[in-house]
C-alpha cells in the first residue's frame, strides 16, 4: 500500500525511517470498496485475492501485507506474462497454474522488494538491463525486509510454513535483458515495454496498444506515491510522466501496482500536472518528519524530500 507509517526496505537494503502515519490501525480500510464492482476469482490459496480485471487479465492482489501489492497475469492465445511477482510470501507461482495452464514469463514493473518476491519461482525472466537490475537480482537477506513480516505489517497471520524470523527475498536469474521499445507477443495480444525511469531506474509501464490498456507500476497508483528514496530520480520521473500522460488519448483503462487494481486514464494528467505545480513551488505540501513532506492531490499523493 506504500504506508506513511513504513519503513522502505529497498533493495540495497537500507532502511529510511518512517514518517509518522496517517492512521493507527490500516487495516480498517480493508476492503476497499473498488473491489466490490469487480468479478473475484477463487483460488486456493486466501494469502492472495484474485479479480477479473479486463478479458484476459488478472489482478493478484496481496490485500493482508500493508504494501498491498498487486501483481498482474495477463493472457494471450499461446503465451503469459505476470507483471511483477509480489512480495514473496506466498506461492505466486501456484495461483498462476490455477489460473492458466500456458507457459509463463515474468517481467517486473521495476525491481524493489515488493514486486520481486516471487521471481525465483519462475524459469524465464525479462528485465531491464540497468546496473540496478543486476543487484536487485541478487536478492535481499532478511535484515532488509524483517519489518515487511512484522506483527505491524499484516491483517492476518503469516501463511503456514512462512518464518517470520527467516523471510527474505530470494536471488533470481534473467533470462534476456531489454531495453524501451521491447514487444512481448503472447499470441493474440502484443505488449509494449516502455522504460519510465524515476521511481527507479529500471521502472518500466506495459502498453496493450490495441486494447488500451497501461500497466503503471509505482509510478502512478491512488496512494501516497514514493518519491523520496535514494534511487529515485525525480527529472528523471517527470520526464516519465509526461511520456505517459501523452498517452492518455490512446488508452482505457489504468492498472497500477498497489492498492486498487483499475484507474482512469485521466489520472495521469492530473499526476504531470501536480508534479509540475510541486517542482514549480506553487502548491504546499504537509510535513511528515523525517526529512518528508506530502502532496495532497485527491485520490493520489506525492511523498517527496522535504529539500526538493
Amino acid at each position: 500500500m506504500k504506508r506513511l507509517a513504513i519503513c522502505l526496505m529497498v533493495i540495497l537494503g537500507a532502511c529510511a525511517d518512517p514518517p509518522e502515519p496517517e492512521v493507527t490501525n490500516w487495516c480498517d480500510r480493508l476492503p476497499r470498496p473498488a473491489y466490490a464492482a469487480l468479478e473475484r476469482i477463487p483460488i486456493s490459496d486466501d494469502w492472495f485475492e484474485v479479480y477479473r480485471v479486463a478479458p484476459g487479465v488478472f489482478a493478484i492482489y496481496e490485500p493482508f501485507q500493508w504494501q498491498e501489492v498487486i501483481s498482474y497475469l495477463i493472457l494471450g492465445s499461446e503465451r503469459a506474462l505476470l507483471f511483477d511477482t509480489g512480495m514473496g510470501i506466498s506461492s505466486i507461482s501456484e495461483v498462476v497454474g490455477e489460473l492458466t495452464a500456458l507457459p509463463v514469463t515474468v517481467l517486473n514493473s521495476h525491481t524493489h522488494f515488493d514486486h520481486i518476491g516471487g521471481n525465483a519461482e519462475f524459469a524465464q525472466i525479462l528485465a531491464m538491463d540497468t546496473d540496478f537490475t543486476r543487484r536487485s537480482a541478487q536478492g535481499l537477506a532478511h535484515e532488509g525486509v524483517r519489518q515487511e513480516v512484522s506483527p505491524e505489517a499484516l491483517c492476518r497471520p503469516l501463511p503456514e510454513g512462512v518464518d517470520a524470523a527467516t523471510f527474505h527475498i530470494a536471488p533470481f536469474e534473467v533470462t534476456e535483458f531489454i531495453q524501451d521499445g521491447h514487444r512481448i507477443d503472447l499470441g493474440d495480444r502484443t505488449l509494449e515495454v516502455l522504460s519510465i525511469p524515476g521511481h527507479t531506474p529500471d521502472a518500466v509501464a506495459l502498453l496493450d496498444a490495441e486494447a488500451g490498456f497501461l500497466w503503471t507500476g509505482d509510478s502512478f497508483y491512488e496512494g501516497p506515491i514514493w518519491l523520496f528514496v535514494d534511487e529515485t530520480d525525480l527529472a528523471a520521473y517527470g520526464r516519465s510522466v509526461e511520456r505517459l500522460a501523452a498517452l492518455v488519448p490512446r488508452l482505457t483503462t489504468l492498472f497500477p501496482a498497489h492498492n486498487t487494481p483499475v484507474a482512469k486514464p485521466e489520472r495521469l494528467v492530473a499526476l504531470r500536472d501536480a508534479f509540475a505545480q510541486v517542482q514549480a513551488g506553487t502548491v504546499g505540501g504537509q510535513d511528515r518528519g523525517n526529512g518528508r513532506v506530502e502532496y495532497l492531490f485527491g485520490d493520489f499523493s506525492l511523498l517527496m524530500r522535504s529539500s526538493n
